[in-house]
C-alpha cells in the first residue's frame, strides 16, 4: 500500500477508511493475536503519513476552525483504537527495568507522534474523549525517566524521543487547547527541577528539561494557567530556574575546548549567524532564562483592554498601579548573591552563582525596558559595572557582563554611556591568564558593542574605539581579526560623519592586515579575508555618504583622503586578482582567482573608477587590468542572492561611465587575453559584463529590473566602432533571446516583471529589427507577433502594469514606430489586429509622454504644495496624539474566544506580509539610461512616420475618433495629419 499526500482530498475517504480499518485490526498492533504481515511499525508508518498533513491549520485565518471531515475519520476509526492500546505497552515498556525492548519503544514513539499531529491544530472529539487517560500513560513514561543515568543505547534514546515528543503534544494542549493544566504543570515542573544536575546530562536529557521550561511558559501564558503557576513562582525560581543558570563544570570544560559552541549556546551575538543544527542551541539554561523573563513580566492573567473615556488632564500610570513580579520576587531574589571578592580568595561557589545571576539579568529586557531609566542604571551600577573594576575577576564573569549590556542595549541610560564603553573597550583587549583563554572575553565584547550600535546607543568617542578596534585587528588571530572585521563594519556604518575623516586610516591598516592572510589562487579566501573586504565596502560608502559640510571645510583632507583610499584599494585588487595571475602565467592550470567576495571587491573597484578624472590616473591604478580580471569574475558569477550582487551592478554603471568619460584608449572594447581556464581564448570587458548580465535577466526579481536597465546602458552608451560592431550585435541577440525566454515564463503572473523584459527587447529591435525578429521566431513560433502584442498592451493607457518613466515611454514609442512599419510591410491592408493595437499604443504613449514632461515641469511647484500640506497634516496629528491621552484603558482577563482570535490576527498578519514576486519594486519609478536614443525627437519620429505612411495607415482605418480626439487635444498642431 502506497500511502501518499493526496488522502487529504474529500472523496479519497469514504473508500479509504474501511481499508485501513481492516489493515489495522489485522495488524499485531490492535490485535496482539493476529499474526499477519502488517506488524506494528507498517501500520504505524501508514497512520503517521495520513495524519501528518493535519498538523497545519487549513484556514489559520478562522478563529475557531472546525476539525476537517478526515481527521474526525481518522481519529475515530484509526487512531483512538491504536491510543487505547497505549496503555498496555506502556505497562509493558515500562516493566523491563534492566533492559529497553526497541521495537516496543518504536512503537510508542509512533503513537505519540500520530497523537501529536491530530492535536497541534484541532482536537478531534473521539480523541478528546479519551485525553485524560492518554496523558496518564504519559506522564508514567515521563515519571519513569533517570536522566542522570541515561543509557547510550538506541533503546533509551527511542524512550528519550517518546518523552520529547509528549513534551510537544503537552505544549499543544496548553496553547491551543488549554487542556489538563493542572496535571502538565505537575509533571513539567518536576522534570523541571532536574536542572540542578545539568551538568551531569548529555544533551538529549537536558533537552528534556529544555522542554518543561517551555511547558510551564506556555501555561503562563493562558488565564487559567498564570493562576495555577503564580503560586508557585517562587519555588520554580529556587528549585528549577536558578539551578540551571549556574555555572557548572560543563560550562568549563566547553569554554576551553570549544569556545565558538560555548558562545553560541550561552552568549549568542546577532553579530554573526547561527550556523550548524538549531535544536543545539535549545538548552536547559535558555528555556529557563525564556521562562524568568515571562515570570518577570508577569502582572496577572492575559487580559484585554476596554476603552472607556475620563476626563482631560487625569492621567493613570498601568506600571503605578500594577507591580510586577519582576520588582516583587526575581529582583529582590537575586540580589541575595553578593559580588565575588577581589582576588584569588573568591570562592568558586560564589562565583558560580554569581555567573547565574548575571544569566538571569541578561534575560530580563523585556522587564527593564517597562522600568524607568534610574531602575536600570542603579542595577548595572550595582550589579554589573563593579566586575570591571575588580583587578582579578573571573573571566566567565566578564564575558557574562558584556553579554547582558549588549542583551539590554535598548534600555541602557544615556548617561552611562562613557562608563559601558569604557568596559567594553577595556575587556576587547584582555590578554589570556595563565590557565584560561579569555577569547569568549573578547567576543563577547565585540558582540555587545555591536549590539549597542544596532539600537543607536552610540560611543561618545568614535576615535578611542577605532583605534581599539585597528590595533585588535592587526595583532589577533584570524577567528578575533574576522569578529572585529564584522564590528568595523557596524561601527563605520553608525559613526558616518563622526568617523568619516578617520576612514583612510583605517582602510590602510586593514588592507594591510588583509594582504597578508590572502591565499594562494585559485585557493578560496578565508573567512577573515572575506570579512575585511566586506568591513572595507562598507567603509567606502560611509565615505561616499559623508555630508558635504565635511567635503567642505575640509576639502583638502578630503581630496587627500580619496586618493589615499584609491590608492589602497588598487593595490588590495591587483595583489588580490593580478598577481597570482601574473606568477602563473606558464601554469597548466586556471590562473583565475577564486570568486570570493565578487560583490564587495566590486564596490571598492567602482569606487576607484569614480574618482578617476583622467585616462593616466586610469593606467596609473591599473584600471584596465582590474577590469580584465573582474570581468571574467563576474561572467562566471552563479552565486544569486538579493544583496549579493548590488554592488556588480553599480559597478558595471561606474566601468560605463569611465569608458565614456575618459577610455581613449577603448580599453574597454578591446578584445584581451581570457584570465579563465581557456587560455587561447579572448574577450573584451564589454563581453563579460554582457555575460552577467544576460544570466542575471534569468533570476530573482530584483537581479532581473537591474538587469534590464543595464542593457539599455550596454547598447547606447558605449563607444562602438565598425570593429566591434559584432560583439553589440551578438549581444543584443543573446539580451533579446534571454528576455522573451524569461518573458513567457511569468507572463502569466500577476507581476510587473514582463514591462523591463520586453523593453530590453525593444532596445534590441531598436538597433538590429531583422536579427532580433529572427531571434523570436526561433524561440517560438510567431514570436514577434507576441512581443509586439506584448508591447502594445503595456504601452497602453489601460495597462495596469504601464510605463511609468519618461525614458521608459520614449523607448516604448521608437520601438514601436518601428514595429508599426514593419506590421505594414506585413500586413499592408491593415487586416492584423495587432497593427491596430500598436498604433494606438504608440499615439497613447506620446500623449502619455507630453503628459510626463508637462508634469516634470511642474513639479518644484507641487514639491512645495505638498511640503505646506504635510505641515497641516502634522498639526492634525498632533490634535489626535490629544485626544487619545484624553482615553484609558480599563483590563480584564482574556476569554479563550479572545484567545482565539488573537492568534487568528497574527496568522491573518503574516499572510499580508506575503508580496507577490518582482512586486516589491513595481511602484518605483525608474528612469533608463538611453545614451544616444536621449536624442532622439520623439515628435518628429512619429510624424515622420504618419506622413511617410499616412495613405496606408488611412486605408487601414487606423484612427479611430476619440483616439484623434485625444491626440489633437494634446497637440493641435498635428491637425493637417489627420484631415480628412
Amino acid at each position: 500500500m502506497i500511502i501518499t499526500v493526496d488522502f487529504v482530498k474529500e472523496n479519497a475517504w469514504p473508500e479509504l477508511i474501511p481499508e485501513l480499518r481492516t489493515v489495522f485490526e489485522s495488524s499485531n498492533l490492535i490485535s496482539q493475536n493476529a499474526h499477519s504481515q502488517w506488524d506494528a511499525i507498517n501500520v504505524l508508518t501508514i497512520l503517521h503519513t495520513i495524519i501528518r498533513p493535519f498538523q497545519y491549520f487549513q484556514n489559520p485565518k478562522v478563529p475557531r476552525e472546525p476539525v476537517p471531515a478526515q481527521l474526525e475519520s481518522i481519529a475515530e476509526i484509526l487512531l483512538v483504537p491504536l491510543v487505547v492500546t497505549l496503555h498496555h505497552n506502556v505497562e509493558k515498556a515500562l516493566s523491563f527495568q534492566y533492559k529497553i525492548q526497541f521495537d516496543l519503544e518504536q512503537v510508542l514513539l509512533m503513537i505519540c507522534k500520530c497523537v501529536y499531529f491530530s492535536v497541534k491544530s484541532y482536537m478531534p472529539a473521539a480523541l478528546s474523549a479519551i485525553l485524560p487517560s492518554f496523558c496518564q500513560d504519559l506522564f508514567q513514561i515521563l515519571n519513569s525517566l533517570n536522566l542522570e543515568c541515561a543509557s547510550p543505547d538506541d533503546g533509551y534514546l527511542l524512550r528519550l524521543k517518546t518523552a520529547k515528543r509528549s513534551l510537544y503534544i503537552f505544549r499543544a494542549l496548553v496553547t491551543r487547547h488549554q487542556k489538563l493544566l493542572p496535571n502538565i504543570f505537575n509533571c513539567a515542573f518536576k522534570l523541571s527541577k532536574q536542572s540542578a544536575n545539568i551538568d551531569k546530562l548529555d544533551f538529549p536529557s537536558e533537552r528534556i528539561v529544555s522542554l518543561a521550561f517551555d511547558v510551564i511558559s506556555h501555561i503562563l501564558e493562558t488565564g487559567p494557567g498564570w493562576r495555577l503557576v503564580s503560586p508557585h513562582f517562587s519555588s520554580i525560581l529556587d528549585s528549577a530556574i536558578f539551578p540551571a543558570l549556574i555555572m557548572n563544570s560543563k560550562d568549563v570544560s566547553e569554554w576551553e575546548e570549544d569556545a565558538e559552541e560555548y558562545m553560541r549556546k550561552n552568549l549568542p551575538s546577532e553579530l554573526e549567524e547561527i550556523s550548524g543544527w538549531a535544536e543545539d542551541l535549545f538548552t536547559a539554561r535558555k528555556s529557563a532564562i525564556n521562562l524568568l523573563g515571562v515570570i518577570a513580566m508577569s502582572k496577572g492573567p492575559p487580559v484585554v483592554s476596554v476603552s472607556s473615556k475620563r476626563k482631560k488632564g487625569i492621567k493613570a500610570n498601568g506600571k503605578e498601579r500594577h507591580s510586577s513580579v519582576g520588582e516583587l520576587l526575581v529582583i529582590p531574589f537575586l540580589s541575595k548573591f553578593p559580588l565575588p571578592f577581589d582576588g584569588p580568595q573568591a570562592l568558586p561557589k560564589t562565583v558560580h552563582d554569581y555567573y547565574g545571576a548575571l544569566m538571569a539579568y541578561g534575560g530580563l529586557h523585556d522587564f527593564l525596558i517597562e522600568r524607568n531609566p534610574e531602575y536600570t542604571c542603579t542595577l548595572l551600577r550595582n550589579r554589573v559595572l563593579p566586575l570591571y573594576s575588580l583587578s582579578l575577576c573571573s573571566p566567565y564573569l566578564v564575558a557574562t557582563a558584556n553579554w547582558i549590556l549588549g542583551e539590554l542595549a535598548s534600555c541602557l541610560p544615556e548617561e552611562m554611556n562613557t562608563d559601558i564603553y569604557s568596559s567594553l573597550t577595556k575587556t576587547l583587549s584582555l590578554p589570556d591568564l595563565e590557565d584560561i583563554s579569555c577569547y569568549p572575553v573578547r567576543a563577547s565584547a565585540v558582540g555587545a558593542i555591536a549590539a549597542l550600535l544596532e539600537n543607536d546607543y552610540v560611543p561618545s568617542d568614535w576615535q578611542s574605539l577605532l583605534q581599539v578596534l585597528v590595533e585588535r585587528v592587526t595583532t589577533t588571530d584570524e577567528n578575533e581579526s574576522s569578529l572585529i572585521f564584522l564590528l568595523l563594519g557596524n561601527v563605520v556604518d553608525a559613526g558616518k560623519d563622526n568617523i568619516a575623516i578617520h576612514i583612510p586610516f583605517v582602510v590602510s591598516r586593514i588592507a594591510d592586515t588583509i594582504s597578508k592572510q590572502l591565499p594562494p589562487a585559485p585557493d578560496p579566501w578565508p573567512q577573515v579575508v572575506e570579512r575585511g573586504f566586506s568591513a572595507l565596502a562598507a567603509m567606502v560608502q560611509t565615505w561616499d555618504e559623508s555630508s558635504d559640510e565635511f567635503k567642505e571645510h575640509e576639502n583638502s583632507r578630503w581630496r587627500s583622503g580619496c586618493a589615499t583610499i584609491a590608492k589602497t584599494f588598487s593595490s588590495l585588487l591587483q595583489q588580490a586578482w593580478i598577481m597570482p595571475i601574473q606568477q602563473k602565467e606558464t601554469a597548466t592550470t586556471s590562473a583565475s582567482p577564486p570568486p570570493s567576495c565578487v560583490d564587495d571587491a566590486s564596490a571598492l573597484l567602482g569606487f576607484v573608477m569614480r574618482l578617476i578624472v583622467t585616462i593616466d590616473e586610469a593606467a596609473e591604478l591599473k584600471i584596465p587590468e582590474l577590469l580584465a580580471v573582474w570581468s571574467v569574475l563576474i561572467a562566471e558569477w552563479h552565486a544569486w542572492e538579493e544583496m549579493e550582487d548590488l554592488s556588480i551592478f553599480n559597478c558595471i554603471q561606474e566601468a560605463i561611465d569611465l569608458h565614456r568619460r575618459y577610455d581613449s584608449a577603448n580599453f574597454f572594447m578591446r578584445k584581451l587575453p581570457s584570465q579563465g581556464p581557456s587560455h587561447n581564448s579572448t574577450r573584451s570587458i564589454i563581453e563579460g559584463v554582457a555575460a552577467f548580465v544576460r544570466d542575471a535577466i534569468t533570476a530573482y526579481p530584483s537581479a532581473i529590473r537591474r538587469a534590464c536597465s543595464c542593457v539599455h546602458l550596454l547598447l547606447y552608451t558605449p563607444r562602438f566602432s565598425l570593429e566591434t560592431e559584432d560583439v553589440k550585435r551578438s549581444m543584443a541577440a543573446s539580451f533579446s533571446e534571454a528576455a522573451f525566454s524569461r518573458f513567457r515564463e511569468i507572463c502569466n503572473k500577476p507581476c510587473g516583471l514582463s514591462k523591463p523584459l520586453l523593453l530590453v527587447i525593444s532596445s534590441c529591435y531598436i538597433s538590429y529589427p531583422n536579427i532580433i525578429e529572427q531571434v523570436l521566431e526561433k524561440h517560438e513560433d510567431k514570436g514577434f507577433m507576441i512581443w509586439a502584442h506584448a508591447l502594445a498592451n503595456v504601452s497602453s493607457s489601460t495597462s495596469e502594469h504601464g510605463l511609468s518613466s519618461e525614458s521608459e515611454i520614449k523607448l516604448a514609442v521608437i520601438s514601436l514606430a518601428k514595429v508599426v512599419e514593419r506590421l505594414l510591410e506585413m500586413s499592408p491592408d491593415g487586416g492584423n489586429a495587432t497593427l491596430h493595437e500598436c498604433f494606438r499604443s504608440l499615439m497613447e504613449a506620446c500623449i502619455h509622454l507630453k503628459e510626463v514632461q508637462d508634469e516634470a515641469s511642474d513639479g518644484v511647484e507641487n514639491a512645495e504644495e505638498e511640503e505646506e500640506a504635510s505641515d497641516e497634516d502634522t498639526d492634525d496629528e498632533e490634535d489626535d496624539d490629544i485626544d487619545d491621552e484624553d482615553s484609558e484603558d480599563d483590563e480584564r482577563e482574556e476569554t479563550e474566544e479572545e484567545f482565539l482570535s488573537r492568534y487568528a490576527e497574527v496568522a491573518k498578519g503574516l499572510d499580508g506580509e506575503i508580496v507577490a514576486e518582482g512586486d516589491a519594486e513595481e511602484d518605483e519609478v525608474q528612469e533608463l539610461e538611453l545614451g544616444v536614443l536621449d536624442e532622439v525627437n520623439i515628435q518628429e519620429l512619429v510624424v515622420s512616420l504618419i506622413k511617410k505612411h499616412r495613405y496606408s495607415l488611412a486605408q487601414t482605418q487606423i484612427f479611430p475618433p476619440d483616439l484623434v480626439q485625444r491626440i489633437l487635444e494634446v497637440f493641435p498642431d498635428y491637425v493637417s495629419l489627420f484631415h480628412a
